[in-house]
């Protein structure tokens, strides 16, 4: 099987990391960032969808080795260490919720008169469109890239207890279970992204910000690599805005994952909505020996509008897919913890057998495909990759583990036993009650759920008087599974 990473394509760059891992939930990765920007000599950047200076980073511990609330912890840092430069880029209509956040706008005043810490916002983006990417940059010497952002409602740990005492809102409120990840990269991959990071941020203010010659060894005490020395791909979305052309490399690795797929398809995602997507899942779907497709989605969007429209596009797309499922290989699922309580999936994550994992803050949606910014990491293991193969299967079974409330070593053993089967292994795992994944139910549709599904005012494919081009690295290899016409 050849590669399907290919600069300019399906990725932006490839870029050795020196150490890869993978953190599942934001308890895990509040703390090794938290760890991470402690060590940080001459720069921190931090691009964002949003960003809460309210927010407890590590609540679980005591706060004996300096504040932890977000924006107190940056001031510190500075007033440590002079020389350090922080950056921060937040979605533009972000601060209209940002406004009405207690300390946050005294946080934003006190560094607009800073010299140390930066607060801009993103507004470089067509109408309505976000800025969705999620990195953070230490000296250029770590980077974290995924599907987490530091705002209000993001901690959690894995267990996803019930009425979890630290989840909780910086007014005391009690916040639902959510289930998140992202990665960190050090060595080459981290200056890849901390070059992503500057031009978004060039895109975003029209400053040049200087990359950071830098030997700090930043990497969190808490985190173990998964893997050392490996290449990944960094793909990107960005829209056609003005003179800026348009990139969909996470769109293109998207298809060419789902393309690639032998065995199974195993996707958490905040949405499904995107009818190329769904297209491309029921091509395979229609062959004899096509792949399993496990999606792993919240049981419901968040929010009213969210709920009437993605919702409603989910429950499309469905449809279409289990229309083509004439061999019973699909399944759509969400995740309760053991009270029953349904846990909220924002993490964005596919992996395909265990040879390729691509995560990051692009979700199964039209905006994440050429609306919104977007950024993802991707790692592939060739055949004679046995260490990234097992790195990536494990990830997969360590993920479902967690759904379904067993060790990993069960997940392992059954999908062993069932010759490969990530369905016949979730079947085998799953209780009528407590922790696990429950399937998510078809969703009646009324009139005015008809008018809104697959709206492009809330779900828009591309901008306005923008067309859709086929990727030519697409059709030429992988042709027959995505185009049958050919």
């Amino acid at each position: 099987m050849r590669s399907i990473l290919a600069e300019g394509e399906t990725c932006w760059r490839l870029a050795e990391a020196e150490r890869f891992s993978v953190i599942v939930d934001a308890a895990g990765f509040f703390l090794c960032a938290r760890q991470a920007m402690r060590k940080a000599r001459r720069s921190i950047i931090l691009i964002g969808w949003d960003f809460d200076t309210r927010i407890r980073l590590t609540p679980q511990e005591s706060e004996h080795d300096g504040p932890d609330r977000l924006g107190r912890f940056l001031e510190h840092l500075a007033r440590q260490t002079p020389e350090l430069q922080i950056h921060i880029l937040k979605w533009d209509l972000g601060l209209l919720s940002s406004m009405t956040r207690g300390e946050t706008p005294i946080h934003m005043l006190r560094w607009m008169l800073s010299r140390q810490i930066h607060l801009k916002l993103d507004r470089a983006h067509p109408p309505l469109a976000a800025h969705h990417m999620k990195l953070l940059v230490i000296d250029d010497a770590i980077a974290f890239c995924g599907g987490i952002d530091m705002t209000v409602g993001r901690w959690d740990t894995r267990e996803h207890r019930e009425h979890h005492p630290l989840r909780r809102s910086p007014f005391g409120l009690a916040e639902p279970p959510w289930h998140d990840a992202t990665t960190c990269v050090s060595g080459p991959a981290a200056r890849a992204l901390g070059d992503l990071a500057r031009d978004r941020w060039r895109m975003a203010t029209g400053e040049e910000l200087r990359p950071v010659d830098s030997r700090t060894d930043a990497w969190p005490e808490a985190l173990e690599p998964d893997l050392r020395n490996v290449p990944i791909g960094i793909a990107r979305t960005s829209p056609r805005y003005r003179d800026r052309r348009e990139v969909v490399e996470s769109e293109t690795a998207t298809l060419a994952i789902i393309a690639s797929a032998r065995k199974s398809l195993y996707i958490e995602s905040q949405y499904f909505a995107s009818r190329r997507i769904a297209d491309a899942m029921s091509r395979r779907l229609a062959e004899p020996d096509g792949p399993e497709i496990v999606i792993i989605n919240p049981m419901s969007a968040s929010g009213w509008l969210e709920e009437k429209t993605m919702d409603t596009a989910r429950a499309r797309m469905i449809e279409r897919v289990k229309a083509a499922d004439r061999f019973d290989r699909f399944r759509i699922f969400y995740p309760v913890n053991a009270h029953g309580t349904a846990i909220y999936v924002h993490a964005k994550i596919m992996i395909a057998d265990d040879r390729i994992l691509k995560l990051g803050s692009a979700n199964l949606n039209n905006r994440s495909m050429g609306y919104d910014t977007e950024s993802d990491v991707i790692l592939e293991a060739q055949e004679e990759d046995a260490a990234v193969r097992e790195s990536i299967r494990r990830r997969r079974d360590d993920l479902l583990a967690e759904h379904l409330g067993v060790e990993t070593e069960a997940v392992t053993a059954a999908i062993g036993t069932s010759g490969g089967s990530l369905l016949e292994a979730i079947a085998a795992l799953s209780r009528p009650a407590g922790r696990g994944l429950r399937p998510v139910e078809r969703r009646p549709m009324r009139l005015d759920d008809e008018l809104v599904a697959e709206s492009d005012l809330v779900d828009p494919e591309r901008p306005a008087g923008v067309g859709y081009r086929t990727s030519r690295f697409l059709r030429n290899r992988f042709g027959r599974r995505l185009f049958p016409s050919r």
